[in-house]
């Protein structure tokens, strides 16, 4: 079952979600009272390949919006990203790289966010369930915006390429 897991992530489901989860795991054992580490392989990585997702989907929906208002990063339009892909093979690879370097960043700063959340929570002396339930509320907004950003970009592609 191990052996056909691993076989089926691709290099972006690799280095986007997987890595960045073990490394999150990792560190948040260090830093906080969370432990994504279990005793089970299998459960940890699963738990680690979500981590990852949610670490991922952070910086897409927050990290990568702010750093284009603040015009640290400058995108071409997705019309011609689009156009580009089919005559160039090699951006693809550039931007599973360009996603990955996002992924790390929103890894460190989650890490930030979540260290900051644990000292809330012990200032407000809030108990395990409240603290549970809220990050439950917010995985539930997250992916329901990852959802909608999916989406569009789905249906953008669509129109892009029947542009043509």
């Amino acid at each position: 079952m191990m052996k056909d897991f691993m076989d089926k992530l691709s290099s972006y489901n690799l280095f986007n979600y997987l890595l960045p989860g073990i490394l999150f795991a990792a560190f948040a054992e260090r830093l906080t009272s969370h432990h994504i580490i279990q005793d089970d392989i299998v459960v940890t990585l699963f738990l680690c390949y979500f981590v990852g997702m949610c670490v991922s989907r952070i910086g897409s929906l927050i990290i990568e919006p702010i750093l284009k208002a603040t015009s640290f990063v400058r995108f071409a339009s997705y019309s011609e990203f689009v156009k580009a892909s089919q005559t160039d093979a090699k951006l693809e690879i550039l931007s599973e790289a360009n996603n990955t370097y996002r992924t790390l960043f929103s890894l460190f700063v989650s890490l930030l966010l979540l260290t900051l959340f644990d000292a809330g929570m012990r200032v407000l002396d809030a108990s395990q369930r409240t603290s549970t339930i809220i990050l439950c509320a917010l995985l539930a907004l997250l992916f329901a915006w990852s959802y909608r950003k999916q989406t569009s970009y789905i249906t953008n592609r669509i129109k892009t390429i029947l542009k043509g």
